[in-house]
């Protein structure tokens, strides 16, 4: 196991990483607000704007595949700023796309990069944070999804709405190149993987990965949990514009809203899954989380406030299930084979959120009155995946953590952890 950095940098290392995911985070998300801007824009259905947001999500999921044939063969450090750079540079792309195919090519490409980029930030937490620790190191990290929904999403929104959607890819690149200077000096090297005494190709170690059951059942538990999501999320915004009465102007709103409740129920719910069991708290934020998923998709013209408490509660248990369920997930691959097997978890994320994308795309379509119609049938495959993957969680093979087990920590500079 990767020796635990000291509690100073292992802290640093967080925020770094949530530093980089903040910006990943926000690449995705500003797409589906700017769904109603881009379908007018562009003239395209909704459910061409749905395969705009699964091929990031498809390309993300096959850059996973590809991956897991490299990513245990380098310091994770190199790997992943080379990585962020490419992606940086690929959004870059986005924000000067004068076109559909050309916007779609340029999302491909981000999601390329962003899949692997993804996947090995979670990896990197799992090989430097002990797994007593490590549903707060995933609270921390994954509060980057409550900073984009409070800062960054909107900002990008208030940038497309002063000088068009340009100007939030672009924003967002320029942002990424100053974080990934920033990592250059922050984040650890991180290398123990590297002197296990494994000299086999990739596919001896993908192989290993997939002659794991308990491999195999955490993809699936991956599959579900992403999918659940996905089915509705996409479509969102376009929901609330056309069905609910939103004006665009307030669309900020909802991520605001929701970015800061989720700002400070990420970590508290990562503090409760280290304290009462990571599988006990899933089921309960996935539970709570039934009740705005269908809801929302029942909601007709309403006051802004009850929505916002809709949204915010989407928002919260709706991510809310990811903190414990990827820390149960970090669990499940061999130290060695961790890199590995997390990029094939991210390619089955990735391939489960297009995927679903795809689908909640072909269920949708437009009234006479160009109200959103079929959604409802959207929130009730959400509910379905959502009570598979309570049943399905049970079924997850971990090793046990023992008692007390926190590793002794490792002064910087050292051949597996230094700066």
């Amino acid at each position: 196991m990767q020796p635990a950095l000291p509690r100073f940098n292992e802290r640093a290392l967080l925020y770094t990483l949530a530093a980089l995911q903040f910006t990943y985070i926000v690449d995705f998300m500003v797409m589906m607000p700017l769904g109603p801007q881009l379908t007018r824009l562009f003239g395209i259905s909704d459910a061409q704007f749905g395969l705009l947001v699964s091929a990031y999500t498809l390309a993300a999921g096959a850059s996973g595949l590809v991956g897991s044939t490299f990513v245990d063969r380098f310091e994770r450090k190199r790997l992943l700023l080379m990585l962020y750079f490419a992606f940086a540079l690929a959004t870059l792309a986005c924000g000067l796309a004068p076109s559909y195919g050309a916007l779609m090519t340029a999302r491909v490409l981000a999601g390329l990069f962003g899949g692997v980029m993804g996947t090995l930030v979670q990896t990197i937490v799992a090989d430097a944070v002990p797994f007593e620790r490590r549903g707060q190191a995933m609270g921390i990290v994954m509060a980057a999804f409550s900073l984009s929904t409070v800062a960054g999403v909107p900002a990008s929104l208030w940038l497309a709405e002063l000088w068009g959607w340009h100007a939030s890819f672009i924003a967002i690149a320029l942002v990424s190149f100053a974080i990934g200077a920033m990592g250059l000096r922050t984040l650890p090297v991180i290398d123990a993987h590297l002197h296990s005494g494994r000299r086999r190709s990739p596919w001896q170690d993908i192989a290993e990965v997939l002659r794991e059951r308990a491999h195999w059942r955490a993809f699936g538990f991956t599959a579900l949990v992403m999918a659940t999501g996905f089915t509705t999320i996409p479509f969102l915004t376009i929901y609330m514009t056309s069905n609910i009465g939103l004006p665009s102007q307030q669309i900020p709103l909802v991520y605001l809203a929701g970015g800061v409740a989720t700002l400070f129920s990420a970590r508290w719910i990562g503090a409760l899954a280290d304290r009462f069991g990571k599988v006990r708290v899933f089921r309960a934020v996935a539970a709570i989380a039934l009740l705005p998923l269908v809801g929302i998709t029942y909601l007709g013209p309403v006051h802004v406030a009850v929505l916002l408490v809709v949204t915010t509660m989407f928002f919260v248990f709706v991510s809310g299930r990811m903190v414990p369920g990827m820390a149960l997930i970090t669990q499940a691959a061999k130290p060695a084979l961790r890199g590995t097997f997390m990029s094939l978890n991210g390619s089955v994320q990735s391939a489960a959120m297009g995927v679903a994308s795809l689908v909640g795309g072909a269920l949708i379509g437009r009234d006479a009155q160009g109200l959103v119609t079929g959604y409802q049938h959207c929130g009730w495959v959400a509910a379905v995946l959502t009570l598979a993957s309570l049943w399905w969680v049970g079924r997850l093979q971990l090793p046990a953590a023992p008692p007390n087990a926190t590793p002794p920590q490792q002064p910087a500079g050292t051949a597996a952890v230094q700066r």
